[in-house]
This record gives structure tokens, sequence and C-alpha cells, in this order.
């Protein structure tokens, strides 16, 4: 027998709707599990099957700290792989990098926003995040590394900064494959940004991306 919840309002198909307190306390007792079929009724003749969702798992799935990456435009496949797995590992916003040593030309990736937005939408039904992440227009490095906030510069080559875990929003930055120039590491200096460096072996963007991402977002669970 399906478990009955109560739902003071109009019901209609495809909806979603929220349980009151009692109902969702009620929903705890009975251990209802997530995706589980349930009923609900509004008591004036409307009922539905529908699969239960716990609101509580929802916000556990998002970061305690915004974090955002700032990723230098690279190969295209493989920066769609980028925005896949940043996402699943609950970046906040993606940015669009222009850096000097960037390689691919800006007819090739002028207009792929929509595209990249479906890649994003898709990682955030697949992993159960409660928030889409916000996708910038490609911008130039001199412009996002002049923003106000905490900023992290990943350069194999850096001399690390001792770093706590991320307590406020913070900008992860990725270079592109032929690294930072010179004058993107001077300016980063200038604008007093952490550097960090993610092990000694020197990994293809991508990678960099997706392992800066991961720790930062393990990192901000541990405040």
């Amino acid at each position: 027998m399906r478990n009955r919840f109560f739902i003071d309002g109009d019901l209609t198909s495809g909806a979603v709707v929220a349980l009151r307190d009692d109902e969702r306390h009620h929903a705890r007792v009975l251990r209802v599990r997530e995706g589980e079929e349930v009923e609900v009724f509004n008591g004036r003749g409307d009922s539905y099957l529908a699969k239960y969702e716990s609101s509580d798992l929802i916000r556990y799935r998002e970061a305690r700290t915004a974090i955002h990456l700032a990723m230098s435009i690279i190969q295209l496949d493989k920066f769609e792989l980028v925005l896949q797995k940043a996402t699943e590992l609950g970046v906040r916003s993606i940015i669009p990098l222009i850096a000097e040593r960037t390689e691919v030309k800006p007819e090739r990736y002028r207009g792929k926003e929509e595209r990249w937005r479906k890649i994003i939408f898709e990682a955030v039904k697949q992993s159960g995040r409660a928030v889409i992440p916000t996708l910038e227009a490609a911008v130039q490095f001199e412009e996002v590394v002049g923003r106000p906030g905490a900023k992290i510069i990943f350069d194999a080559d850096a001399e690390a900064t001792a770093i706590r875990p991320p307590d406020h929003p913070t900008t992860a930055f990725i270079g592109p494959e032929g690294g930072w120039s010179d004058d993107e590491l001077r300016m980063a200096r200038d604008h007093r940004c952490i550097f960090q460096t993610l092990g000694t072996r020197r990994l293809r963007a991508e990678t960099a991306a997706i392992a800066a991402t991961a720790i930062l977002s393990a990192r901000s669970e541990h405040i």
C-alpha cells in the first residue's frame, strides 16, 4: 500500500507540490525513500500518484560555499566535458575565459551558448542538483581577474599559497593548454590572487579543471 499525503491546494498532473511541515514530518517517520511512489490528495476529489523528493536531500546536494569556475576555452569537446563535470561537482557558475594563449578561434565557439546551457542543464538533472549554474558569455582574462572576491589561480609552476577551506564565494581560474602568460601571472599577483598547484604532475587543462573543482568542493564541505 502506498503512503498517502495531504496537499492543501489544487492538484494538477505533472505539477511539483510541497508538503506541509506536519506532512514532511510524517514522511520522515514513515521513512519514505527518495524516488518512492506515493499518493497525494487534496480532500476535494483530486488524487494523483507522485514521486517523493526530500527537500533536505536537495539542499544537501548543493555546496555550502559558491564556487565559480573561470575556465579557459580549450578544444570544444574537452571544454564541454568540463561544463558537464564541473556542474556535477557543484559549481555555481562557469565563466568561459579568453586567455592570451587560447588557441580556439572565436568563430569556433561563437553561438555555442545554447548547446552549452543544454549540457549544463542535463548534468543538473543527472546529478540531482537544485541549482542550475550560470553560464556567462566568453570574457577576457583581465576582466575576470579584476573582479572583487577570492580568486585562486591554478598553475603547475606556481609556488603554492596556503589556503583555508573556502568559506566565501571563490573563483577558480584554469589556464589554456599552453598555460598562463607571464603578463597574466603578473596581473594575477597584482590583484592578490591565491596561487595553487595540483600536485607534481602537469595535467591537461580539462583534468586540472575537474580536479580543482572537486578539491574546492570537498574543502567547502568541511568548514
